[in-house]
């Protein structure tokens, strides 16, 4: 007896070490960035140019800025929560050779930006991004907001705060906990999380058209939450299924087309 209260009691030590572990190091495992700093012509991409923005706290982000065609929109676009601004370059390419302009900013610690990120200083950030599209003489309605998995929560809480054309969710979750939930079962992920990111509790704010978009096999973000961020957004919105997508591949399924008629459909640039 007394061997399994012993057995017992190590096993809650040791429980109660992960779960402080997790809760002191949950960071790491939201966040991978990569911190190589590229330049635009080396990703391939001209006519792009690399801005840097200071944020009131002293932090420097960096950002790829495309001045739209005439009478096409500009897209803000917020990516997902690995790699860089290079890994974007390929799809991004492919919007400006439809006449789209694009502003990109690197989060915290990705692609040269400096700082640590969080939900309340990437939210702050996203903010900052839209007000320098402000300041090239954007109207707030040649802008479509896209963010891609985590960035889609930004999307999200961004377009609840300000006035924006259109917004395309690719692959979003209702919140960051939910999905953590899945990931690690055995931990109180809802009590431990710092950044949340509750995009259940900002889309019902939104008042743009809104397209989600969500893959079909996506292993990262269950399809079930794209549909209830969905089932939440005001109309007008559109969802797309990609039957045999997963979490990053929706280029290949004909994304691009896709994006470009919603636009089309909902923003016009005059």
């Amino acid at each position: 007896m007394r061997t399994l209260v012993n057995f017992a009691g190590l096993a809650l030590v040791l429980y109660a070490a992960v779960v402080f572990a997790v809760f002191l190091f949950q960071r790491k495992l939201q966040y991978f960035p990569s911190p190589e700093r590229i330049a635009p012509a080396q990703a391939g991409l001209a006519d792009v140019e690399e801005i840097v923005l200071t944020t009131p706290d002293g932090e420097r982000l960096v950002a790829w800025y495309a001045p739209a065609k005439e009478s096409k929109p500009t897209i803000l676009y917020f990516h997902g929560n690995g790699a860089g601004l290079i890994d974007r370059a390929e799809r991004l390419g492919k919007y400006q050779a439809l006449g789209y302009g694009f502003f990109i900013p690197a989060y915290r610690s990705f692609a040269g930006s400096s700082g640590t990120p969080s939900e309340a200083a990437l939210i702050a950030d996203s903010r900052q991004a839209y007000n320098y599209l402000l300041k090239q003489n954007l109207k707030p309605e040649n802008i479509v907001v896209f963010g891609e998995s985590l960035g889609a929560a930004m999307a999200v809480q961004l377009a609840a705060l300000v006035k924006v054309g259109a917004v395309v969710l690719e692959s979003p979750f209702t919140s960051a906990a939910n999905v953590g939930a899945l990931r690690y079962p055995f931990l109180p992920v809802g009590y431990l999380m710092k950044d949340q990111y509750r995009s259940d509790q900002y889309i019902a704010k939104v008042i743009a058209p809104v397209l989600v978009v969500h893959g079909g096999k996506d292993r990262v973000v269950p399809v079930d939450m794209g549909k209830k961020m969905f089932e939440l957004a005001n109309e007008p919105k559109e969802f797309i299924l990609l039957p045999e997508a997963g979490h990053n591949d929706h280029d290949q399924f004909g994304l691009v087309a896709k994006v470009q008629a919603f636009i089309s459909k909902h923003v016009s640039v005059k």
